[in-house]
């Protein structure tokens, strides 16, 4: 997993999280908010795609609601396992006080898989 965990608010514009993504090597952020939301580079680049500026754009307009979490201990092949039946391919990873302290890829998961 990735650590430490990057965060966004949801007033910031998209463009914002495309530089934190960018300069973090990351290609999801949490959304801080509550609960929790998630934005991807791929919500990012739907938004451009769509003609939208993302210097207007805020975050909040284009973030996922209602993450899916993982606890750190789970075992990779049931963290690929939800990715594939949700159809993500990001998961903030949780500990037993519900805190959150990474972010879990796809990319992750086929290296330590493969």
């Amino acid at each position: 997993m990735s650590t430490p965990l990057e965060t966004i608010s949801k007033r910031a514009t998209i463009a914002d999280a495309a530089t934190v993504m960018r300069d973090n090597e990351i290609s999801a952020l949490v959304v801080t908010t509550d609960p929790p939301s998630i934005i991807t580079s791929t919500d990012i680049v739907a938004a451009a795609a769509d003609g939208r500026d993302p210097t207007e754009v805020q975050v909040a307009e284009v973030m996922t609601e209602s993450v899916e979490t993982v606890p750190p201990d789970l075992y990779l092949e049931e963290i690929a396992a939800m990715m594939v039946n949700f159809g993500i391919k990001h998961l903030p990873v949780v500990d037993e006080d519900d805190e959150y302290i990474g972010m879990i890829s796809s990319t992750d998961v086929t290296a330590q898989l493969s």
